[in-house]
């Protein structure tokens, strides 16, 4: 299994584009590094509701409107007014708690207009089975993702690791990694000699936008902040990107 989780951080290794990156959202948890490719983008699609919402605002001032859902909270951040707020977890079905992404994205008229979309998704884990049960049609109105990877220490486990394997094998069908960032609120571990973040931020660019120029060599990205100042912050492992 160590070859082929190392075969799997080999093909998440952020490239380079024609873009360069931006931050949108706030300093430190909260703010994600994106491609500068945001010109046609009609709407952001949000999952995981946080008391700030300085990534939608800064989308927002941008010309960009956000749809928002959560089910632990009742109603978004006071001090942003949304497209709209769904009082529902995304996954893999439809019920009185659940949505799937495809049923969400279909609900709204953005999805039906010329222009692209922007997933950004914080989701506690729920983001294997809500990508994996989304058709690859709607997966490719989203010209940008940001997504954080949680539960990397269960990578290891071979039930879950063909849940992870069937996760980015499909990611990666569309998109290329443009970026991974680390949580530093989240401990590292060291497995079969690799060691890994246990939870990442990774940021993907549809294929179609641009072609990949190289690997990138150096990390942190100088626009890239600590998750949270009170610990020490972690760079990516260089096996994760040289």
């Amino acid at each position: 299994m160590k070859e082929e989780i190392q075969k799997l951080i080999d093909s998440i290794r952020p490239i380079k584009t024609k873009f360069d990156l931006i931050r949108v959202g706030g300093n430190n948890d909260g703010g994600y590094l994106i491609p500068n490719d945001l010109m046609g983008i009609t709407a952001c699609f949000s999952p995981g509701v946080d008391v700030t919402a300085s990534f939608e605002i800064d989308l927002c001032k941008r010309g960009i409107g956000s749809h928002l859902a959560d089910w632990s909270v009742d109603a978004p951040p006071k001090n942003f007014t949304p497209l709209s707020f769904t009082k529902k977890y995304l996954g893999g079905c439809n019920n009185a708690t659940h949505m799937t992404l495809m049923n969400w994205v279909l609900s709204k008229p953005e999805y039906y207009v010329k222009g692209d979309l922007i997933l950004q998704m914080d989701i506690e884990g729920g983001e294997y089975t809500t990508l994996l049960c989304t058709p690859p049609d709607v997966l490719r109105k989203f010209r940008i993702i940001a997504v954080e990877i949680h539960n990397v220490q269960t990578w290891f486990n071979p039930l879950a690791w063909e849940v992870v394997k069937a996760f980015f094998e499909k990611l990666l069908e569309d998109f290329r990694v443009v970026h991974n960032h680390p949580n530093n609120n989240c401990p590292f571990i060291e497995a079969d000699g690799i060691l890994m973040p246990t939870v990442f931020e990774l940021t993907l660019l549809r294929k179609d936008r641009t072609i990949a120029l190289d690997y990138v060599t150096q990390l942190p990205h100088p626009l890239d902040q600590p998750n949270v100042l009170d610990k020490p912050d972690r760079p990516l492992p260089e096996g994760w990107y040289k």
